[in-house]
């Protein structure tokens, strides 16, 4: 079983890949080629995604019956022990606010001294 999913990409591929995948939903084909097409369709992707993102599973021999590939994605995969995770990035949520203070609050050290 193979599975691409297209973010942002041209409809040209998208109507390249109906030739080999069935579409699903908007950008998502699935189906179930030779590992040779699937290796074809995925340079194909590479080259011709533009600006857009790409993402490839398939199944395969390993502990966790498949694998994937992505092309300018944010998140990347990296083997840790033998499994495929995903990295994302380490964004700081600038709208989230200041961190708190370290240390205790005051409301805390009341508590704590039972003082009032």
């Amino acid at each position: 079983m193979t599975v691409i999913v297209l973010t942002n990409c041209p409809a040209g591929l998208r109507g390249f890949l109906t030739r080999w995948l069935l579409e699903i939903s908007a950008g998502v084909f699935i189906g179930n080629p030779s590992a040779r097409i699937r290796d074809l369709l995925w340079a194909e992707v590479q080259e011709y995604a533009d600006q857009g993102r790409a993402l490839l599973a398939h199944t395969t021999n390993n502990e966790q019956g498949f694998t994937f590939l992505t092309h300018d994605h944010a998140w990347h995969p990296v083997d840790h022990e033998g499994l495929t995770l995903i990295r994302r990035p380490n964004v700081n949520n600038p709208s989230a606010g200041p961190s708190p203070k370290k240390g205790w609050s005051n409301a805390a050290k009341r508590r704590r001294f039972r003082r009032r």
